[in-house]
């Protein structure tokens, strides 16, 4: 909800900013003039051993000379306690004693039954730890010992035990005056269709209540206690309450522990959830055993940029992974991913701590994989790879998963990444790039890059006008990076402008020479002129010079590179045919023959696009007379 600025600031006035501050430092005494509201501190958002963190009670403002970070109340809380901002105010409102403004009716109204309804769960998580303490509760306490949970552990996380007859709890509640609808409504009670009477959801299950972030019990996990008993671990259903697309089990718990480490562990259920955290390691959350959700996925990154997910080594743990990956792609930020990590020989965590105690499981996590690796060891290991036809399915798979990243920044990045992959596996190992050796790459180091080919021409142009026209970089990134340039340095200069294009959209030419090598740098200038800027570009598409629209320059980019994919395949029929040798399979014959309609029918597309254009460019001379007199017929080498 929207907060006025005069309740924000009545929040402000009522509460010293060193109050709300004060719960995470210790101020330094000698420093600090407490009288005149000046107060200094080690900073809580980076080490140091000085003081430089300052508190200023009469501006309610905060700052770091050290960091830099700085702020009032609630940027405070947000920053230091991972609260988001709603939550902020209202736990600076609960601390000022501040009532929270009103919600409209309607809201107003949810939140009553909310209210209702969690202090029916409550009342519901006592009466299991009651039953728990209970002499019905033995074989509950004797499977919790087995599991290895103390008595802090039981406290901490409120274990309770639900009797095995068909109505305790049912009969519990109604005797304190909660109704049939409302046990039904918070999903303790199910009421079957046929008008037979309501029975309790969960019976002889060793209970754990499950929290939404502000801490309030909202729902159960309950595990099964004899053998026989189907399903092994049961949740509450959604409820007003519950949206278990949302919610993580232990993030109210761990939120301030991640905050502070930048890192958070999600493991799949409340039991590993609680054998991480006993040993230790608060900032642990569970996913309830169900597949990831958009929503659980932005509330891990709530908790650190990239959470480590820890799974089974085993055939389902790997399942499990290969569904978190693909919801999780499609949501990728800059700085936000995950690491996952596959544990050994089929153990849980809970299984790995009490084999290896916690340094083994750290270990564990320490060489958790990132979620490129992951996605690319899954993929490569699909099928075989000894066809072009497989090859190319590889490359499909890889392209699609990829596109689906909205991030456009990051899908780049994945998009760079794969293919660089791609290329290395094709090669195969210790084998080179064809345009990396020998021959012309000797006459590149001789001459310092001046190769007189058509080819290297055309690839000069394609680098000129990529500079010249950046936007070009953008909208065309994917096509440029997949044409392999037949000159490495020709190939490390595209290569460079991509990744300019990555990091900054339509970088200038001048921003990207100042990132490249010397060697680079006077390729750059052969390929784009340094004075004057362009002057190199012109001299080789010499259009260039009579202003055209842009669409017509870069129709004539997609046109070049159109000619450099005809060379590719010119070059992939030259090498079938010289490989086909006597032994001619039929498929070989039939892939040839294809190959060699494509060609005709590409070439056919090429010839006449270059008379359109060669059409256009006499139309652009003629515009400009004093262009004309400089300009010669469009350019199209080889």
């Amino acid at each position: 909800m929207r907060f006025a600025p005069e309740f924000l600031d009545e929040l402000r006035n009522r509460l010293p900013l060193s109050e709300v501050v004060g719960k995470r430092v210790t101020w330094d005494q000698r420093k600090s003039q407490f009288s005149k509201g000046d107060y200094w501190a080690c900073c809580p958002f980076h080490e140091e051993k000085t003081p430089s963190f300052h508190v200023d009670d009469r501006k309610g403002f905060y700052h770091c000379f050290g960091c830099g970070a700085s702020g009032d109340h609630l940027r405070f809380l947000t920053d230091a306690e991972g609260l988001s901002f709603p939550e902020a105010v209202e736990q600076l409102a609960e601390q000022a004693g501040v009532p929270m403004p009103a919600p409209d009716p309607a809201a107003a109204r949810r939140a009553e039954v909310r209210a209702s309804l969690a202090d029916v769960v409550a009342m519901a998580s006592r009466f299991f730890q009651d039953q728990f303490r209970s002499a019905a509760g033995s074989e509950a306490r004797a499977y919790a010992e087995r599991r290895g949970l103390d008595r802090d552990t039981l406290a901490t996380f409120e274990v309770g035990y639900a009797p095995g007859t068909r109505d305790a709890l049912k009969r519990h509640l109604a005797a304190s005056g909660v109704s049939e609808g409302q046990m039904a409504e918070a999903g303790l009670v199910i009421v079957p269709d046929d008008g037979r009477a309501a029975y309790d959801r969960f019976r002889n299950r060793l209970m754990i209540p499950i929290h939404d972030i502000r801490g309030r019990i909202v729902a159960f996990g309950g595990r099964a206690l004899a053998a026989d008993q189907e399903p092994k671990y049961l949740n509450s259903p959604e409820t007003p309450l519950f949206n278990k697309r949302a919610v993580l089990f232990n993030a109210h718990r761990a939120r301030s522990a991640a905050h502070e480490a930048g890192a958070a562990i999600v493991v799949e259920g409340y039991l590993d959830a609680i054998a991480v955290h006993r040993a230790g390691l608060r900032h642990v959350v569970a996913s309830l055993g169900t597949a990831f959700t958009e929503d659980q996925i932005r509330a891990m990154w709530k908790l650190a940029p990239e959470p480590v997910i820890c799974f089974d080594g085993d055939k389902a743990g790997v399942s499990a992974a290969n569904r978190a990956v693909d919801r999780i792609l499609p949501l990728l930020e800059s700085g936000r991913s995950f690491n996952f990590c596959f544990l050994p020989d089929g153990k849980d965590p809970d299984d790995l701590i009490s084999a290896s105690g916690v340094d083994g499981f750290l270990s564990q996590i320490a060489a958790a994989k990132p979620l490129v690796d992951v996605v690319w060891d899954r993929e490569r290991r699909a099928g075989r790879l000894d066809t072009p036809e497989r090859k190319a399915a590889l490359e499909a798979r890889i392209e699609q998963l990829v596109e689906a990243i909205q991030d456009q920044r990051v899908r780049r990045r994945y998009h760079f990444e794969m293919r660089g992959r791609l290329g290395d596996l094709f090669r195969g190992p210790g084998r080179k790039p064809n345009r990396e050796s020998g021959g012309a790459m000797d006459t590149v180091a001789a001459t310092g890059f001046a190769i007189d080919t058509d080819l290297a021409e055309l690839e000069r142009i394609v680098l000129g006008i990529c500079l010249g026209f950046p936007g070009f970089v953008d909208r065309h990134w994917e096509q440029l990076e997949r044409v392999a340039f037949s000159f490495a340095p020709h190939e490390r200069l595209k290569q460079a402008i991509l990744g300019a294009a990555v990091d900054e959209i339509e970088p200038p030419a001048e921003r990207v020479r100042s990132r490249l090598d010397p060697g680079l740098a006077r390729l750059f200038d052969d390929v784009y002129g340094s004075e004057p800027a362009g002057g190199r570009l012109v001299s080789r598409f010499p259009v260039v010079a009579a202003a055209p629209p842009e669409g017509y320059v870069e129709r004539c980019l997609l046109h070049f590179l159109d000619r450099l994919d005809l060379k590719t395949l010119e070059a992939d029929l030259e090498t079938d045919i010289a490989q086909a040798g006597p032994d001619l399979t039929a498929d070989g014959e039939a892939r040839i023959l294809a190959l060699s309609r494509e060609l005709v029918r590409r070439r056919q597309a090429f010839q006449e696009e270059d008379r359109d254009l060669a059409d256009q460019a006499k139309e652009i001379r003629g515009a400009n007379a004093d262009a004309a007199r400089s300009t010669s017929a469009l350019p199209v080498p080889g």
